[in-house]
């Protein structure tokens, strides 16, 4: 039988659909939720390895003292998929370690599939957050104060969303009519179960 004590939930979904928010909502029902995103930036702050990694590839430009510099890292993202691969092979290791050792039995991972992040971690359940595409772009846009062809580029550059949800255990609907609540509660008794089972 499975140690059901050391398996882990996972909460995903594309940029725009309402992750943090329904992370902000699983921490009000008593569940704390890893952020991988934010772990990410204090990582690359506070890892003097990962800093030294980040400049090699990227160039020293990259940082700002110890700071990563956004804007040099999005361009360096966005330039290629090679880049972006070759990033979160630096990143995420870290950001799995990190995690393992923080007691949270919930991370939150925009590209969990993407970056591999699924097999760093031993998941009894992944959940996507979905919501309509145009839902996503106005979110995106208002958040970052970017423009639709930025948001639209951001999106296009991730997993589809229909194909994030197919590989998904649970799917909960952000799109801000479907209620939220009853389908939290629905995840959290359905992966007790799942856990229970395994």
């Amino acid at each position: 039988m499975t140690d059901t004590a050391h398996l882990f939930g996972a909460i995903t979904g594309g940029i725009g659909a309402g992750k943090s928010y329904i992370c902000q909502q699983l921490r009000e029902m008593g569940v704390e939720v890893y952020d991988c995103d934010a772990a990410a930036k204090r990582l690359m702050r506070s890892d003097k390895i990962l800093r030294e990694r980040l400049t090699e590839l990227v160039g020293k430009e990259v940082y700002e003292g110890d700071a990563p510099r956004k804007s040099v890292l999005t361009a360096f993202l966005l330039a290629s998929e090679e880049n972006k691969q070759a990033v979160n092979a630096i990143v995420h290791p870290a950001v799995a370690q990190d995690f393992m050792a923080s007691g949270c039995e919930w991370l939150e991972s925009a590209i969990l599939f993407e970056s591999g992040f699924h097999q760093r971690v031993p998941l009894a359940c992944v959940t996507c957050v979905v919501a309509p595409l145009e839902t996503r772009l106005r979110r995106v846009m208002e958040r970052d104060g970017i423009s639709m062809e930025q948001a639209s580029r951001w999106i296009t550059t991730q997993m589809p969303q229909e194909e994030i949800a197919s590989r998904s255990d649970y799917i909960v609907h952000n799109d801000g009519i479907t209620p939220l609540l009853p389908q939290l509660r629905g995840m959290l008794r359905a992966i007790a179960q799942r856990k229970h089972t395994l």
